[in-house]
């Protein structure tokens, strides 16, 4: 079994987002720190630090939250943006404050564009999000799509070839495939994350995306009871099935 890493406790508390080093001293030494049912007033104390830290710790009467490694699912809603940088609300917004400026810090898995909804990873796990972003995993990422024109019957056997040039790029897509919901409605699944694909792919076929929403990752599925602007953490295991065929 791995040996639990070892922490001293205000630099953790901190990391999470609990307050700067100063804070979190004072917050200890208020006895609101409780650990294993004992109330901690050593800042300096180094405790084990697991998955298992919000079964045994509270932060004034609360559970902490989870440590590093974090992985969340969203549902991202329409009209924010997936960047730190982007003028506007952005998804990291939508956060609790103390998560924003956990450290190490939460970064989204890819992006969603601000018209396109649905499916988003959040994770501070630079291992996890280089694996699923990777070009060289082609984890298949499926999109719902409705239209501004309907479907011409030949959208399907382009896609597939592995032949189309998106404009302005010197590389064809790898194949993708497109399943037909309705003359206006389309699900389409890729394996690359090249800027605004699917939008792009629709108008090289002579069409317009009208909304845009990403429904799975790999095998994991944006899950039903998430609204919009609601997320959850993934345990490991199912954070894992991104990697599922």
């Amino acid at each position: 079994m791995a040996k639990a890493l070892m922490a001293r406790l205000d630099r953790l508390l901190a990391n999470l987002g609990y307050g700067s080093r100063k804070e979190v001293q004072a917050l200890i030494a208020a006895g609101k720190v409780v650990l294993d049912g004992k109330v901690l007033k050593d800042a300096g104390a180094r405790i084990a630090v697991d998955a298992t830290l919000p079964e045994r710790m509270t932060i004034r009467g609360v559970a902490v939250d989870p440590p590093a490694p974090l992985v969340l699912v969203m549902h991202k809603p329409l009209g924010v943006t997936c960047s730190h940088k982007e003028d506007g609300q952005k998804i990291y917004d939508l956060l609790p404050r103390r998560w924003q400026i956990r450290d190490p810090g939460l970064s989204t898995v890819g992006r969603l564009d601000k018209e396109t909804s649905g499916l988003i990873l959040i994770t501070d796990d630079g291992d996890f999000l280089h694996r699923v972003i990777s070009p060289k995993r082609h984890v298949p990422k499926t999109y719902l799509t409705s239209l501004d024109r309907p479907l011409d019957g030949t959208e399907g056997e382009i896609f597939a070839a592995g032949t189309l040039m998106l404009d302005g790029e010197e590389k064809p897509l790898l194949p993708a495939q497109l399943d037909v919901v309705d003359e206006k409605t389309a699900r389409l699944t890729i394996t690359e994350g090249r800027y605004h694909q699917v939008r792009r792919m629709f108008a090289a076929v002579g069409n317009h995306v009208v909304t845009l929403h990403r429904e799975r990752i790999g095998g994991l599925v944006l899950p039903a009871d998430l609204e919009p602007g609601q997320y959850r953490i993934l345990p490991t295991a199912e954070a894992e099935t991104v990697f599922d065929a």
